[in-house]
């Protein structure tokens, strides 16, 4: 259950683009991806398990006004910013594109009406119909990358392309950022919550059943996707001379698939991907409509339709337009996700921990909006002194250096007594 959380297909598009792009420097830019889409969000699953209490428990040390933005923040762009958007405009590209050709605005406009609008009212009405398809869907859409893996590997489509970008020169640290785009690490913030929550009606009470097990499916997830992630990056690194549309990572695996599968194996994927799209849409849409429910008291059905309608809205924008648009953004919040992660393992050495919790993360947040600004293409010379500043990572030196000061600095003995 936990890998089918995290399978979507934004993990399917984004690493043959970068296995393209990559070219000969596949191998460093597959690992730093990996860093980012599986270590992370593996990790964060982690922490949230050692924290307790889900999202609560991670930012108990926080101001409630600034957990609750934060919350917000994370909500808006898994919901109806990015990543919901994306589901609409990655079944159109997969799932109806490659067979009757670019439609225009006015068809792209015309598709996403009708899948949000078919989400909204499915949103509305949940039942075990979502379940069925999710149970069915996950194996059938295992089934069919694992053959596609298989079939990267025996029988490669095509030649290696050359690198291009920075993955010429920093392919590595490239590879980093781009993992941000699957935003599984702020998804696992918001529904590790939830996998405890099943953890308990599964009769697992205690701390010790509830991490062990949670570790354990996350550990799964990382696998799984791991095996997915490489046989998408060699996909990418390969479809030089099969894909000639290399604008998205989804126009170079309908290319491959239609090349080693034939028309047959082409249906197959976009049906599988629509289905997917689909049902992630579902599940955003339905639980940002939830938080924002429980937080404003606003009716959870006007919310559905509200948000429906705005993906519908953001999704026009096309695919690769909304992926240039979304990474200024996560290269700014990502930060602040990875800085909450730290010191929920790091609490036990801090000698004030309520003031280091909110220290670290207004440095990591601080320096990763100069990351954010500078992904925006706007001029940051003034900055260009900070460790790390060119590579897009001028926040992790500050984000550590505050850390390491928190463990170094310890309360006097009588604010340790008034503590006490």
């Amino acid at each position: 259950m936990t890998f089918a959380f995290y399978l979507g297909a934004g993990n399917i598009i984004f690493p043959p683009l970068a296995g393209y792009m990559a070219g000969e420097h596949l191998s460093l830019a597959m690992l730093g991806f990996l860093v980012t889409a599986v270590g992370l969000p593996l990790i964060t699953i982690i922490a949230v398990a050692k924290a307790g209490n889900g999202w609560a428990g991670m930012t108990k040390l926080l101001p409630a006004g600034v957990a609750t933005a934060l919350a917000v923040a994370i909500y808006i762009i898994i919901g109806p910013a990015f990543a919901a958007p994306r589901t609409g405009l990655v079944a159109y590209e997969m799932g109806l594109k490659p067979f009757i050709g670019d439609m225009g605005q006015a068809g792209l406009a015309a598709y996403t009406v009708i899948f949000f609008g078919l989400a909204i009212v499915v949103s509305l009405n949940q039942g075990k119909l979502m379940d069925a398809i999710g149970k069915f869907l996950t194996p059938v859409l295992m089934v069919l990358l694992l053959a596609l893996a298989i079939g990267v590997f025996a029988a490669p489509q095509g030649a290696m392309p050359d690198a291009t970008g920075d993955y010429q020169n920093s392919p590595f640290v490239k590879g980093i950022l781009e993992g941000y785009n699957t935003m599984d690490t702020l998804a696992s913030l918001m529904f590790g919550a939830l996998i405890v929550d099943l953890l308990r009606q599964k009769g697992i009470n205690d701390y010790q059943g509830q991490f062990k097990y949670l570790a354990i499916a996350g550990l799964i997830s990382a696998v799984g996707l791991s095996v997915v992630y490489v046989s998408l990056f060699q996909l990418g690194n390969t479809a030089a001379g099969v894909a000639t549309d290399v604008s998205n990572g989804g126009a170079i695996v309908n290319a491959y698939v239609l090349s080693l599968f034939g028309q047959p194996g082409q249906f197959i994927l976009a049906a599988i991907i629509t289905l997917a799209c689909f049902t992630t849409a579902v599940g955003l849409i339905s639980a940002c409509s939830d938080f924002f429910h429980n937080l404003t008291g606003m009716a959870y059905k006007k919310l559905v339709v509200l948000l429906g309608a705005i993906c519908a809205v953001v999704a026009n924008v096309g695919l690769s337009q909304l992926i240039s648009l979304s990474i200024p953004v996560l290269v700014a919040i990502y930060p602040v996700a990875v800085a909450l992660v730290l010191v929920t393992f790091l609490k036990g050495y801090f000698g004030r921990p309520r003031l280091v919790f909110r220290g670290v993360l207004i440095v990591a947040f601080l320096f990763g909006c100069l990351d954010g600004l500078g992904a925006a293409g706007m001029k940051m010379d003034a900055f260009a002194f900070l460790p790390l500043f060119d590579k897009g990572l001028a926040w992790l030196m500050p984000t550590l250096l505050a850390c390491v000061v928190g463990m170094v600095v310890r309360p006097s003995e009588k604010l340790a007594a008034e503590a006490a």
